[in-house]
């Protein structure tokens, strides 16, 4: 979890520090994150790397900078309002997952969601395409 407390410092602090070793920090990261690196294809890792620029490494930073702040008031301002349409949620059952009730949290704001953990890190579609494919595809054709 250190990641959250190191990008949400303020800019430039940690875009200056992950822009020194850009790749690095990537490959550390794509590592950690996924349940078996082995299952990332190349060209996936490759276009990860390719798109890892000033840009999405700022991008980045705000997004855990606003999921630390504004999102939290944006949750609390609507925590009382239910998601109506269907909702599929997948989740892998090592990573972080697997420290909450997943089903439990999203079905007090969704009442129509399903899912299931899957056998993977944080990467549903890279290291299990079949398993994912198949929820997808089963959610989508039920009736809404």
């Amino acid at each position: 979890m250190w990641r959250y407390f190191f990008l949400i410092q303020p800019a430039p602090l940690p875009e200056r520090l992950i822009a020194a070793d850009p790749g690095f920090y990537l490959e550390w990261t794509l590592t950690e994150w996924s349940g078996d690196r082995s299952l990332l294809a190349d060209e996936a890792f490759a276009e990860y790397r390719r798109c890892f620029d000033d840009a999405t490494i700022a991008a980045t930073c705000e997004d855990y900078r606003a999921g630390a702040t504004v999102d939290l008031a944006d949750d609390e301002a609507d925590r009382s309002a239910a998601v109506s349409c269907p909702v599929l949620v997948l989740w892998s059952r090592s990573g972080i997952g697997a420290a909450y009730d997943v089903p439990g949290i999203w079905r007090e704001r969704a009442p129509r969601m399903r899912g299931r953990a899957l056998d993977a890190g944080h990467f549903l579609a890279e290291e299990r395409p079949r398993e994912t494919g198949e929820e997808l595809a089963s959610f989508l054709a039920e009736p809404g």
